[in-house]
């Protein structure tokens, strides 16, 4: 198991959640929790207990363990407050668990012992923080730890235990369930749920088990063998713990009433056991045994009969119930975990009716009838109930104990649990027998368009702001899943749910903007404008096709939506551009509200605009002015006449079949009522494609490679797929140009014995074969050792442009394991830290790939367009024939390269370079006086080579190349050289004359470059016969190129094409995977069909890095609930399977790097970070390389949110804008500074005190970029200002990996202002903050010092240059002095403006319209990423310059401000 395993997985707010709305598990209600501030907390008793007790800083002042500490806490603040998360909160963030209550317990402590620990693991887990490294000392205290609370769980008596206290204890079970990959809890889960537990059975049903599965008898037997008679009374009660457990809940569920009040924590305690029964069927380790006793003990049927299923309270109950009956009926075999076709479940179920109906012929005559019924007419409930309805009771009894359900006669007394009435005994044997729909049939019927129904819907898609503290009917990808349909349908799941609350965000957007009012004759009247929405003019359904064989829905429904685009142009031609395939969505409102009525963003939003229905459409494409489809092409698209535009768009069928069964049963036809069209921006809206190509791949065969299948499915060795494990491991590769020289070699493999193959030192130059003899069959011992054999790659040609491009950096021994683990065959995990050279080695790698199997082929596949452009850029650079490469998708435009990678480009690069080839042949065939036209085409070029040059050449080999060895006279291999005349543009002369192997060298290399031309043109040839575009760039993809480059969204989209093209591809190297979605990872696996019903894929390289942030879920539930913002990269991590860590970085000082680097197994510093001068120099003006700025309240006020999540800090955005201005007047480059922040709300405010302040100030200007944490990781500069806002709670940043993040990106300087006393306690930060808070937490400046200094990084500052800001203002005050010192000296050229404004008069204004809680989302700005803007210099404002009113603001201490900031950039 990975040791460094991230637990730590949140985007969402932590420690204090304020604004922040539970999901109350039985209605919709928000609850609010006031966070406290620093200076309450400090007040609090709990925080002076701390102090003296357990906190970290006051360590050499505390006084001896008092377990009376522990009692009194638990009964006042935690039992005593009603388990306040408020208070909770407060005693997890002063590591109470980690010193105090784990140190000090010991075995047999008391129960508010042991419900403290659990209950800080619960919040910690729900915060989502680590939690078991708490536990790596002592741990040998957890077994007994654990025991306890397995007896506390199945207390009953809820005066000892509360029901709230018991709920507690079922949720802590249940993450231990699900932290199996950590050997602490697995050691004790595992017997819970071992074949042991199977003596709860009863004894009828045990043996009829053992009938089925007759190697578990064996294995039964065994265990009972080896019992140690002492031990067995024990054994027995861990062994009935789940079974006695399950028998608990049932009484907590029998004793909730049909009517009248009901306690909400005995509903939540439901709940939470239904989702720890649920999460213990859907892991195979833990449902293989567990299933057929869940089953004995028929919990899904007596909760389908239980009141609280009846009663309101009981809806989320429901739809956990679902989820269980779906999981315990899941189509896998038990034994084997081999999945279960939709015709062995058919089997199954036939084999359960047969047997029904022998049991009632042979017993029941009463179900004569029924036993002799054609198994289709019985299997429904319908059916089912009708031939039950009659029976008596004992015969039901009669019929449930033959078929092994209930407990026999003689046992009935013994087990008083079991219920023997009529309703329970139908019920359990109709539930047994009914026929059920396949999944998959219902998934295909299923509407993939999200309608006003779910999209509102908080039990399906949660609110933004979801604390975590409830459960919820979601599924969640943890570590492992049944089968790969499991694996897709929960992906399919969630990635539909987290589309829709993308597109609910986006509709509640553009309707509130639109102001849709009642008007006095009931209209609707439109009060505003929105960019992405139009009313509809005219609505009407033109087309519904009859259904296809054996479906119900119809096979096409076509309709036509006019708008009238009477908007500005740019918009207009948004609009007129959408294309074909592009998702709209289709909203009618009936608004209540009369016209001025002002939008509250605060208030729901359904009400306020009135909104009806929600439909998704497929738009085909606008029509012409005769009705026609304008279709998509290179023609100019036709000019339409004034503003109206009418679109044809394709409709859901499935939807549609819903939507008119309901309108003929007498409901209203919502096609004839909508009035408003939404679009999407195309970047968020690929969400239909994404969902498609997941049901696809559930519908059809999904070969997953052999090696690769368990690894996925989380079963298994985890090593198993390791190329050192594979069999068709390579004993011999070709690094090529990896290696600089021999002794780079050497130092590569410091654990390997070298062998030379080559006795002559000139010749041990690279490129190099290497040969590890612990890979080859002969070498039983398995030495660790190499041959290294350098070789000689035949020149291609006389000219200078044929010496291939070689790697100029030295790798370091862990890149070169890495680049060796990516050619052998298998899955090659590498995690990358920041600035060790990922991209170089994926690129090396590529390399050796394309050299070494040169009829393979590679896909690269990237989280984003930005990072695919790096390697692509870096691949071309590498001696890599261009016409092999190729780049899908649409950024390819952002390629800083003159040359076009994408699929029309290469066509016109092959069909441009087919010319000059020809155009060459022409040359060499005058250059043989050869007549006719032989370079008209690729086949005549052909047999020009064949029968002119080809013969030529044999020719001239037998005068130079004897067959009786004679030795040739050097002046023949010119004289008789037949293509002399070709290659006279060639460095001359062409042949040197001094040895005779050189010159025959010479002439082999320019017969190698005329054959090179020839066999390019023989692959050129297809471009001949092939007329379109679109047919050529199809055989481009399809059999030219080797290197492919896609992201995972366009790998998505595009699947169905790819394969039905015939797409085949070897090799998968994937970059930035630790930030790729889990199923954005697994559809690239399948995106070619099996040759002979095997994937033919042979290596899986991913790159990444799982202690940076994860993909972007916007939605917080989703995130944190279903744990969908993992990675399939950190799921192998999790899982234990072997990586290669790079371990050398060379982007920051090696003292900035300390801020990181404990995150990572050993992390160390390349050479250049210690030799080169920026790393030697001192940052100019800054007397420290990184440090914490404390910055105190301004003006009375800390953070403010004037909007949820829209958080602001006014002191810091000032601070942060005046060291800005201040690095400026030094000399330093604006582009080589960039200003950081963990919030959007802070952004927004940085870039309203640098618009105002700094960016039409010719001596300032901008910097390089102002935005989050989030968004520039990847991205990297010089110098790093960053903002963490936050002074009542420690918010995004307590998550380690935005952390690491943060620290990482500066080079050079890195200067974080913040509230120190907020941040020095966090124990998830204290490896950082600890090294930042050894530093003075004041600014210090050095004076007369200018960009660059001489000064050394290592050089004391004399105290005589040191200044020491206080606080922001005095900083700001020195700022402007030194500012208006730069404006005399520069008087002759600029004027300086008046009047400045003291810092802080920025207001900060309530943020309108839609507000992202995520910093790595930003959709409240017309740009992802503000645009680099180049400024010209601008003189400032003409004013004089009065001398002494300058004098007289220098000593009010005035500096630059704004009157007034502007709204966060809304998008209209």
């Amino acid at each position: 198991m990975s040791k460094h395993m991230p637990t730590l997985q949140t985007n969402a707010e932590r420690f204090y959640i304020e604004g922040t709305s539970i999901m109350s598990v039985d209605t919709d209600v928000s609850m609010k929790i006031v966070a406290p501030t620093v200076e309450q907390l400090n007040a609090d008793h709990i925080t002076q207990l701390a102090e003296k007790y357990w906190a970290p800083h006051s360590k050499e002042e505390h006084e001896k363990f008092n377990f009376n500490v522990i009692e009194d806490i638990y009964i006042q603040d935690i039992k005593g407050s009603n388990f306040s998360i408020r208070r909770i909160m407060v005693l997890e963030f002063s590591q109470y668990l980690e010193n105090y209550l784990w140190p000090n317990y010991e075995p047999g402590a008391s129960n508010a012992h042991i419900l403290s620990i659990v209950i800080m693991i619960n919040e910690k887990f729900r915060e989502r923080v680590q939690v078991w490294q708490a536990f790596e000392k002592n741990s040998d205290n957890f077994g007994a730890f654990f025991e306890q609370v397995l007896n506390l769980c199945l207390e009953e008596d809820t005066d000892k235990l509360s029901i709230k206290e018991q709920t507690a204890l079922i949720v802590f079970i249940n993450r231990c369930f699900n932290s199996m990959e950590e050997p602490l809890c697995r050691n004790q889960v595992k017997r819970l749920v071992s074949l042991s537990m199977w003596v709860s059975l009863q004894e009828a049903r045990r043996e009829f088990e053992f009938k089925r599965y007759p190697r578990w008898k064996k294995y039964w037997k065994a265990i009972q063998k080896k019992e140690k008679p002492v031990m067995i009374e024990k054994l027995k009660w861990e062994r009935m713990f789940l079974h006695n457990i399950m028998l608990k809940f049932m009484k907590v569920l029998d004793s909730i009433p049909l009517e009248g009040v009901v306690d909400k924590d005995v509903v939540q305690y439901c709940e939470r056991f239904l989702e720890l029964v649920t999460d213990l069927e859907a892991l195979l380790p833990t449902r293989r045994f567990f299933n057929t006793v869940l089953d004995d003990c028929h919990l899904v049927v007596r909760c389908q009969l239980s009141n609280l299923v009846q009663r309101e309270e009981g809806h989320l109950f429901r739809q956990l119930l679902d989820m269980l009956k779906f999981y315990a009926r899941f189509e896998i075999n038990d034994e084997t975990g081999d999945s279960l076709t939709d015709h062995d479940m058919t089997e199954i179920h036939y084999s359960r009716i047969t047997s029904l109906q022998t049991a009632a012929f042979s017993h029941f005559p009463d179900l004569r009838n029924f036993a002799l019924a054609n198994v289709a007419s019985v299997d429904t409930r319908k059916a089912l109930e009708k031939h039950f309805k009659s029976l008596s009771t004992e015969n039901l009894k009669a019929i449930a104990r033959h078929l092994h359900l209930i407990p026999s006669g003689d046992d009935e007394k013994n087990n008083q649990w079991c219920r023997f009435d009529d309703e329970f005994l139908r019920e359990l044997l109709i539930s047994r027998h009914e026929k059920r729909t396949s999944q998959l049939d219902s998934l295909n019927e299923m509407p993939l368009y999200p309608t006003e129904e779910v999209i509102w819907d908080e039990n399906v898609v949660p609110t933004a702001y979801f604390s975590g503290d409830g459960c919820l009917s979601l599924p969640k990808l943890n570590l492992q899943f049944l089968t790969l349909h499991d694996y897709l349908l929960r992906n399919f799941n969630l990635f539909r749910l987290e589309s829709t609350y993308e597109i609910r965000q986006d509709i509640e957007d553009a309707v509130s903007r639109l102001c849709p009012w009642k008007a006095e004759d009931g209209s609707v009247y439109w009060g505003g404008w929105a960019r992405m929405a139009q009313p509809i003019i005219h609505f009407a359904v033109v087309e519904v096709s009859k259904p296809n064989i054996g479906e119900k829905r119809p096979s096409r429904v076509r309709a036509d939506v006019t708008v009238n685009l009477s908007v500005r142009s740019e918009i207009k031609n948004e609009w007129e551009n959408l294309r074909k395939h592009d998702v709209c969505f289709l909203i009618s409102v009936r608004p209540t509200k009369p016209i001025g009525t002002k939008y509250d963003y605060k208030q729901p939003f359904i009400p306020q605009v009135g909104l009806h229905c929600v439909r998704g459409c497929e738009v085909e494409g606008l029509l012409d002015s005769n009705g026609r489809v304008i279709e998509d092409g290179p023609e100019p698209k036709p000019q339409i006449p004034g503003d109206k535009r009418t679109y044809r768009v394709w409709l859901d069928s499935n939807q549609y079949r819903d939507d008119m069964n309901l309108t003929n049963d007498g409901a209203e036809d919502v096609y004839e009522c909508f009035n408003i069209l939404m679009r999407r921006k195309p970047k968020e809206n690929n969400f239909k494609a994404v969902l498609e190509t997941i049901r696809e791949l559930m519908n059809t065969v999904c070969v997953v490679p052999d090696w690769l299948h368990d690894i996925i499915l989380g079963y298994g060795d985890p090593s198993a797929a390791h190329y050192s494990n594979m069999p068709n491991k390579i004993p011999t590769m070709d690094f090529n140009d990896t290696f600089i020289d021999i002794e780079h070699l050497k130092s590569c493999f410091p654990s390997y014995e070298i062998k030379i193959d080559c006795e002559e030192p000139a010749k041990l130059v690279r490129p190099f074969k290497l040969t590890f003899e612990d890979f080859t069959s002969n070498n039983e011992d398995k030495q660790k050792s190499l041959i290294a054999q350098p070789h000689v790659i035949p020149s291609r040609g006389p000219y200078t442009f044929n010496e291939p491009k070689k790697n100029t950096i030295a790798f370091t021994p862990t890149q070169v394991e890495a680049i060796r683990a990516g050619m052998q065959p298998g899955l090659t995990l590498v995690v990358g830290p920041p600035g060790t050279g990922k991209t170089d080695v994926a690129v090396q790698i590529i390399s050796n790939l394309y050299h070494n199997f040169p009829n393979q082929r590679t896909i690269i596949v990237t989280h984003s367009n930005q990072a695919l452009n790096q390697l692509f850029e870096k691949i071309a650079a590498l001696d890599i024939d261009e016409r092999h490469l190729l780049r899908l998708g649409h950024g390819e435009e952002a390629l800083e390269t003159e040359k076009d990678f994408s699929r029309y480009g290469r066509v016109n690069y092959v069909l441009a370079k087919r010319l000059d080839l020809l155009n060459d042949v022409q040359r060499l065939q005058e250059s043989l006086d050869v007549k006719g036209d032989v370079a008209y085409t690729c086949e005549t070029a052909g047999h020009f080579y064949l029968y002119q040059v080809l013969s030529r050449w044999e020719q001239y080999q037998g005068i130079v190349r004897p067959k009786g060895g004679q030795i040739t006279d050097i002046a023949v291999i010119s004289n008789e050289f037949p293509f002399a005349k070709f290659f006279d543009n060639a460095p001359q002369p062409l042949f040197k004359g001094k040895c005779v192997e050189d010159d025959l060298e010479i002439a082999d290399s320019c017969f190698r470059y005329i054959e090179h031309i020839f066999d390019e043109l023989e692959e050129f040839r297809a471009f001949e016969l092939l007329r379109s575009g679109l047919d050529r760039s199809k055989y481009l993809l399809v059999k030219e190129a080797k290197i492919i480059a896609m992201t995972c969204t366009h790998a998505a989209l595009k699947r169905k094409e790819l394969v039905e093209m015939g797409f085949k591809y070897d090799n998968i190297l994937m970059e930035e995977s630790a930030q790729i979605l889990e199923i954005e990872t697994f559809i690239p696996l399948l995106l070619q069909n099996p040759q002979d019903g095997y994937n033919r894929l042979k290596r899986w390289i991913m790159i990444g890095d799982h202690h940076q942030l994860p993909p972007v879920i916007k939605n917080m539930a989703f995130q944190k609930y279903s744990n969908m913002e993992q990675s399939l990269f950190t799921r192998l991590v999790r899982l234990g399977v072997p990586t290669v860590d790079l371990d050398a970085q060379g982007r920051s000082r090696s003292s900035i790097c300390s801020l990181y680097k404990w995150r990572y197994k050993s992390l160390g510093n390349m050479a250049h970070v210690k030799d080169w001068d920026e790393y030697k120099r001192a940052n100019a003006g800054l007397e420290y390389d990184f440090q914490l700025i404390d910055v105190p309240d301004f003006n009375g006020v800390g953070e403010s949110e004037p909007s949820p999540f829209f958080y602001q800090n006014l002191g810091e955005a000032e601070y942060c804008v005046a060291l800005f201005m201040y690095m400026r007047l030094l000399g330093y480059p604006a582009n080589k500074i960039s200003i950081l922040t963990t919030y959007n709300g802070q952004k927004h405010l940085l870039r309203d005190v640098i618009n105002t302040r700094c960016a039409s100030n010719a001596l300032i200007g901008r910097p390089h970029k102002i935005t989050t944490v989030d968004k520039y990781q990847g991205q990297q500069n010089d110098y790093i200002i960053l903002s963490l806002v936050r002074t009542k709670a420690v918010g995004h940043i307590r998550d380690v990996r935005r952390l690491v993040v943060a620290m990482s990106r500066a080079r050079l300087g890195l200067y974080v202002f913040a509230r120190v006393s907020l941040f020095q306690n966090c124990f998830e930060l204290t490896p950082a903050f600890q090294q930042l808070m050894d530093r003075p937490t004041k600014l210090h400046l050095v004076l007369n010092e200018v960009f660059p200094t001489n000064r050394e990084a290592s050089e004391i500052v004399n105290s005589k240059n040191r200044v020491v800001m206080e606080d922001m203002v005095q900083t700001a005050n020195f700022v402007y002095s030194y500012y208006m010192e730069r404006v005399k000296a520069l008087k002759d050229f600029y004027h300086t403006q008046e009047e400045w404004q003291k810092p802080g008069e920025l207001e900060t204004t309530e943020h309108q319209g839609l507000i992202s809680s995520h910093p790595g989302e930003d959709r409240d700005t017309d740009s992802e990423d503000e645009e680099t803007k180049m400024q010209a210099p601008v003189p400032i404002q003409d004013e004089p310059i009065e001398e002494d009113k300058e004098d007289k603001e220098e000593q009010q201490g005035v500096t630059p401000s704004a009157n007034e900031t502007g709204e966060a950039d809304n998008e209209d």
